[in-house]
Parts: structure tokens; C-alpha cells; sequence
């Protein structure tokens, strides 16, 4: 029996090319695209000519036994730049989401479809939230009416929050086929590009991450094919006829939208660690240099500690991440809401290492010359989306207890 801790070679290998890319190409132009609130398609085209962008590399990263390759690169990536990163990496949630639903059939149509290619990258999105329905996916008000005349799905209603959400090559939505079921209810629908009544007027104006587009989605009569269905009609009706006599339903709809979700969050808190890092090891090199009262400010006890503690935390919330990835990957059940857990302490760390390294800085952290108050300002999604601070302690409450917590 053996046990370690030590990454192996191709893992390493991963590491650096990542931290190489991100050092080289996104930190040099984080600050402008910040600035500039807009997709940084020069940065995602790069991305994709180096290999990093594009279904084939996530085929590779999800191929690892370990769960690893996914959360390494991740972590990486956002220690570039958090809002670069997600420009680079919000496909991913909507690719997870054909996997989570669709058959062998139609991931090999649209998963390629939500990168496009080198010459002419593209980016997909998944939207699952609405105005009134963000954690609450029972809530969830758009419709899916099946026109068995042309077969075609008819979808109407509004998501928010959508990553990449009109500006996407293909569209993963979440819609209710039977309200009377509740979230079992749901099912998910892939819209294809150039697909009329899908709109998003306007790009929303966020805190953080501004180089990541995200959106608001009206779906006005749109129609698809059936065969954009995730999952078939016929999977779809054995599951609604399930529900309906009380038994448990298949991978589709809402519980395909928590599957996606489940195997989300350790990848989303190695992104709030990625920040959390560069915030951190901002912080330290500052605290060597900055001197006051004739010696660096890092002799102090109270600087040298908090960097301590900073240490620690992202330390301690990596390895949350890498075990619940691994869970994740090899399909362990999260009997202790672990791959919550994961979200909930890197989101907590990296909000916390931010506001300390803007503190360690003084003056200098609160102005937009140092790049911690972008850090800070990225990191706070991180208790907010994928599931607020609040669902992920009520998800792991739930765990433990075995009881229906409110």
C-alpha cells in the first residue's frame, strides 16, 4: 500500500505550461482588459493556438484518473488573471453540461462547436439561472413545449447570469417540460448557433471578472430541432413517467444541472485559489521590498503572521479542492457534501487573502496601479456564483445531518 501527495511529472508538466501562459500572455494584458470590460478574443484565439483552448484539451484534462489535471490548470490560469480566465474557461460549464446530459451522439456534435478553432475560436454557455431562480432550480419559470407536429421544442422565458450568454456559438438551457414536478420537471436543450428568438441585448456590468462576458438571455418562441433535446425524448418521457409515480428520475433537466454543478465546484474553487495565490504571493514580495522605520515591513509581526495565515488557508482549501476532484472523477459519493466544501473554503479564502493583501499594501493595495484591488474584486463572485456561501453550508449541513435543513 502506498500514499503520496507528490504530483506526478505530466501533472507538473500541466502546472508549468499553464503558469507559463498565464505569465507571459494573460497577466501582461489583465489590467487593460479589465479596464476595457470586454471578451479578450486576441487572448482566447492565443489560447487555442498553444493547445489550451479547445475540446480536445478538455477531453485530455477529464481523461486523468486522478481529477487533477482539471483544478491544476485552473488554479493556474486564474493566478493569470481571474476575468481572462474565465473568458478562457466559461465554456467549460457549458460543455460539462452536454456531458452531464447528452448522449455520446450529441457530444461529439456540439461539444467541438462550443470552441470552434484556432482560425476562428468560438465559446459556448450554459444557462441555468433566472431572475427569481438562481439556487432554488425549482423555481425555474422558462418552458420547453414539445410541437410534435414539426418535431420541434418551443422555449420561452429569461435566464440571467449567463456566462458567455449571447455571444455564444451554442447555448445549453435549462427548461421546465412539466411544472408540476417540480425540478424533476426540467430537462436541457441545446441552441444552436444562428437559432432565431434567442437574445441578449445587454452585456451586464459587473464587480469583477469584467473581461468575462455575461449576460442576460430572453428566449422568445425559440425553436429546435428535437434532436436538440440533451439526453432524447424517449430518456426524457421514462424519467417524466418515473417522477410522476414517485420513483427517481434519470440524469436530465434539473438534476443534470445539480450533476453539473456537483462536478463544477472543486474546478470553480481552484479558480478562487488561483486569485487567492496571486494575491498572496503579491502581498509577500511587496512585504520584502516595502520598508518603513528603516526595515521591510515583513520583520513586523503582524505582517509576517497574516502572510502566514495566508499560506495556510490556500494551503489548506487546495487540498479540499484536490480531494473532491478526485472524488468527483471517480465517481465517490460526496457522502459529506465535499465537492460544496471545496467551493465554500476556497471562495472563503480567496475573498479573505485579498482584502489582507490589499491591507499589506496600505494605500497602495486600494488603488488600481497594484493589481490586489482587481484580486479583490474578482474573488468575491466566488461566494456568490456556482451556488452562494449559504447553499454550499446548507448542501454539507444536509450531508451530515441526514435531515431536510432549511
Amino acid at each position: 500500500m502506498s500514499f503520496s501527495l507528490e504530483l506526478s511529472e505530466e501533472h507538473r508538466d500541466l502546472r508549468d505550461w499553464v503558469h507559463g501562459f498565464s505569465e507571459k500572455v494573460i497577466r501582461p494584458a489583465a489590467a487593460e482588459w479589465d479596464e476595457r470590460e470586454e471578451t479578450p478574443w486576441p487572448i482566447i484565439q492565443e489560447a487555442a493556438k498553444v493547445g489550451l483552448y479547445g475540446f480536445e484539451t478538455i477531453a485530455t484534462f477529464w481523461a486523468d484518473d486522478t481529477g487533477l489535471s482539471l483544478p491544476i490548470a485552473n488554479e493556474e490560469l486564474f493566478w493569470g488573471d481571474g476575468g481572462i480566465g474565465m473568458a478562457i474557461f466559461g465554456t467549460t460549464l457549458a460543455v460539462a453540461g452536454i456531458f452531464a446530459a447528452g448522449t455520446p451522439d450529441q457530444m461529439a456534435e456540439w461539444v467541438p462547436q462550443c470552441y470552434g478553432d484556432e482560425n476562428d475560436p468560438k465559446v459556448g454557455a450554459f444557462c441555468s439561472s433566472e431572475p427569481a431562480a438562481g439556487s432554488d432550480v425549482s423555481a425555474m419559470r422558462t418552458r420547453a413545449v414539445y410541437d410534435e407536429a414539426t418535431d420541434e421544442w418551443v422555449l420561452n422565458g429569461q435566464k440571467a447570469w449567463a456566462t458567455n450568454g449571447g455571444i455564444a456559438n451554442v447555448h445549453v438551457v435549462q427548461a421546465v417540460v412539466d411544472s408540476s414536478l417540480g425540478s424533476r420537471g426540467q430537462a436541457a436543450f441545446i441552441i444552436p448557433p444562428g437559432t432565431k428568438g434567442l437574445e441578449a441585448p445587454s452585456k451586464i456590468k459587473k464587480h469583477g471578472l469584467r473581461a468575462s462576458h455575461t449576460a442576460d438571455v430572453f428566449l422568445d418562441d425559440v425553436r429546435v430541432p428535437g434532436s436538440c433535446l440533451l439526453g432524447g425524448k424517449e430518456k426524457l418521457d421514462e424519467k417524466l413517467a418515473r417522477a410522476r409515480e414517485g420513483g427517481k428520475g434519470s440524469k436530465s433537466g434539473g438534476q443534470a444541472a445539480m450533476k453539473t454543478f456537483e462536478l463544477s465546484r472543486p474546478t470553480v474553487g481552484a479558480q478562487a485559489l488561483g486569485i487567492a495565490r496571486a494575491a498572496y504571493e503579491h502581498a509577500l514580495e511587496y512585504a520584502k521590498e516595502r520598508e518603513t522605520f528603516g526595515r521591510p515591513i515583513i520583520d513586523n509581526q503582524s505582517i509576517a503572521f497574516t502572510l502566514a495565515d495566508m499560506r495556510m488557508e490556500i494551503d489548506a482549501a487546495r487540498l479540499l479542492v484536490w480531494r473532491a476532484a478526485w472524488m468527483g472523477r471517480n465517481d465517490e459519493p460526496f457522502t459529506a457534501g465535499e465537492g460544496s466544501m471545496s467551493k465554500l473554503k476556497a471562495g472563503r479564502v480567496a475573498t479573505w487573502a485579498t482584502e489582507r493583501a490589499i491591507q499589506i499594501l496600505g494605500g497602495n493595495g486600494y488603488t488600481r496601479e497594484f493589481p490586489v484591488e482587481r484580486l479583490h474584486r474578482d474573488a468575491k463572485i466566488y461566494d456568490i456564483f456556482e451556488g452562494t456561501e449559504q447553499i454550499q453550508q446548507l448542501v454539507v449541513s444536509r450531508a451530515i445531518s441526514g435531515r431536510h435543513i432549511q
